[in-house]
């Protein structure tokens, strides 16, 4: 003879509501993936899409000499959908939002973005792209500055990139290319300097 089932006791529904509240991250028994993960603490992820950059281990596979600073010539959300979408062919390792210096990181510090248009530099750096245009200064506000300078000066402690203008780079230092980003209107001595305080 079949036992009467129980109804689920209050306790264990309210425990149950409270799990799936949860992201799944964070439920009991189960573990981040490399995916959610972020190398930055108070970056936000937004996963780029496989195709538009190279799994590595640097590191160990690449040494990381530079931070190239981008421009993005697109707004904050439209440049996520682009990395998000397999036929672009791009990414940066983060975005910074201009209103509130919002990081998202798109790549793991470990793997190679496809940045710098040159593959050679891409192995090499950091990618960080800005919101903004670069002939609109308005863009360039004081929390883009300020959050972009906390996040390069991580990466330059973590990797022992030196906090200089040799090594902080704009895209249109990098050899080959034809981008202008991040422009005249970037305040690189302002920038250094919120660099080597944060």
């Amino acid at each position: 003879m079949e036992r009467a089932r129980s109804s689920p006791s209050r306790r264990r529904l309210l425990k149950g509501a409270a799990l799936a509240a949860l992201p799944y991250a964070l439920v009991p028994g189960t573990r981040a993936t490399a995916q959610t993960a972020v190398d930055y603490p108070s970056a936000e992820w937004t996963a780029a899409s496989k195709s538009n950059y190279t799994a590595s281990d640097r590191p160990t596979t690449y040494r990381l000499n530079y931070v190239i600073i981008h421009v993005t010539q697109e707004t904050y959300s439209d440049t996520l959908s682009i990395f998000g979408n397999p036929q672009k062919q791009v990414s940066a390792h983060y975005v910074v939002r201009s209103a509130d210096g919002h990081v998202a990181q798109c790549v793991r510090e470990r793997d190679v973005a496809w940045h710098a248009g040159n593959w050679d530099y891409n192995t090499r750096s950091i990618g960080i792209e800005h919101e903004g245009w670069v002939d609109r200064p308005a863009y360039f506000t004081n929390a883009l500055y300020e959050e972009s300078a906390k996040l390069t000066a991580s990466i330059c402690t973590k990797y022992g990139i030196p906090k200089d203008r040799a090594h902080i780079i704009g895209h249109y230092e990098v050899p080959g290319t034809d981008h202008t980003d991040p422009g005249p209107n970037w305040d690189w001595t302002r920038y250094i300097r919120l660099v080597n305080f944060a």
